[in-house]
């Protein structure tokens, strides 16, 4: 099979991935794909084949089947992301006996009021950055107060989050990891001396399974790396990409101002029409495997595109069409498996809670036509704009 070179599509890949990955998807399910800085990896674009392989067993997602260990387990712990069964399910098992629907749901008022506050704050000036007057802060606040961590240290928390799901360059990896490693170390030794807190963190510190285990010092601060990247970078771009896609879809925002009964349809599609995870994090073949027909050689890295799977018309009729009444089970914006994103029904609620204020608040908002230009994330791991201007 021969390499295809996806820097040879240009930039237009990255402001409009889905007509690539069609043609991708016409020619097989799976391909060995090449990036600019000349790295290859294997690319799922089908939807039944990425489902699949997201529960593959021989697909792991521990490093150290290829003797490698990522910066971010050496300097701060292992996370979720990147362990494998048994260590894995522990792990999750500890996390979600904290991160409980009836605590998600509980968050319901104060995601409410935390919306409410920043339209306020918005209401005067007629127009805004949609990403940085709303759709960053809504849930960098909800994340830092869920895990009880200060407020005013979110702007260091996106300027790190940023640079590690969408480098720039600016910054090399391990110094950002080193800064961010070394707060949260800070952060939980702080907690620990305070004793028991409402907080997620706090809680998680305390908590024993039945045969006592708990998470290590490590453990913990993965933990709390995974969980607040993860806990708002993807929440961004879920708002504003389905405003996005809302705006661009003037009979679809019409139909959704007229009846909010639409509302979490129209969540669920904007997570499938596009979703603010474009790939899925890196899994390995720890053997000789077959993925969609195609083989890939053992220990080759291997992508899931979410992006692509979600458009596949063998799954959904008429893909490319937003249509906020369609049927929406099935999408993989948030994975699948084992690797389900344990943040899903929070990210579902902020969302729906940001839109409906965003357009109860202001029934004539509408893109800027005089605003800045977007700047699309890099990469291939987020799909989103750094700047979304509006007005009302």
């Amino acid at each position: 099979m021969s390499v295809i070179d996806l820097g040879e599509y240009g930039a237009d890949f990255t402001a409009n991935p889905y007509p690539y990955y069609a043609k991708l998807r016409e020619s097989g399910p799976v391909h060995h794909v090449r990036m600019p800085d000349g790295w290859e990896f294997w690319l799922v674009v089908g939807h039944e084949e990425g489902r699949a392989a997201l529960t593959d067993p021989r697909l792991v997602k521990s490093p150290s089947v290829i003797g490698f260990t990522p910066v971010d387990e050496e300097v701060i712990g292992p996370n979720l992301l990147a362990v494998d069964p048994p260590d894995h399910t522990r792990l999750r098992k500890l996390v979600a006996r904290e991160f409980t629907a009836r605590r998600v749901e509980a968050l319901r008022p104060r995601v409410q009021e935390i919306a409410d506050e920043l339209v306020d704050a918005m209401a005067q000036a007629g127009r805004a950055d949609l990403v940085d007057a709303f759709a960053f802060p809504l849930p960098i606040t909800v994340i830092c107060e869920l895990l009880g961590v200060p407020t005013a240290d979110r702007d260091s928390f996106r300027r790190w989050s940023n640079e590690l799901v969408a480098p720039t360059g600016g910054t090399p990896e391990r110094e950002i990891v080193e800064g961010f490693g070394a707060y949260l170390g800070e952060l939980i030794e702080d907690k620990r001396a305070a004793g028991p807190a409402d907080d997620l963190l706090s809680a998680l510190i305390a908590t024993r399974d039945e045969d006592g285990d708990r998470l290590s010092l490590p453990e913990l601060r993965a933990m709390a790396y995974v969980l607040l990247i993860a806990g708002h970078e993807t929440t961004v771009n879920l708002i504003s990409n389905t405003m996005r896609a809302l705006f661009a879809h003037p009979d679809q925002l019409t139909d959704l101002r007229a009846d909010f009964g639409l509302l979490d349809g129209a969540v669920e599609e904007g997570l499938r029409y596009d979703g603010p995870v474009e790939t899925s994090t890196f899994r390995i073949a720890k053997e000789p495997t077959t993925v969609g027909g195609t083989a890939i050689p053992a220990h080759a890295p291997v992508f899931v595109s979410l992006a692509g799977a979600d458009r596949d018309p063998t799954r959904f009729p008429e893909p490319d069409r937003f249509d906020i009444r369609r049927e929406p089970r099935g999408h993989l914006a948030f994975g699948h498996g084992l690797h389900y994103c344990l943040g899903a029904p929070l990210a579902r609620l902020e969302g729906a809670i940001a839109i409906r204020t965003l357009l109860e608040r202001f029934p004539r908002l509408e893109l800027d036509p005089d605003g800045a230009p977007w700047e699309w994330m890099p990469g291939l791991l987020i799909r989103g704009v750094r700047r979304l201007p509006v007005r009302w």
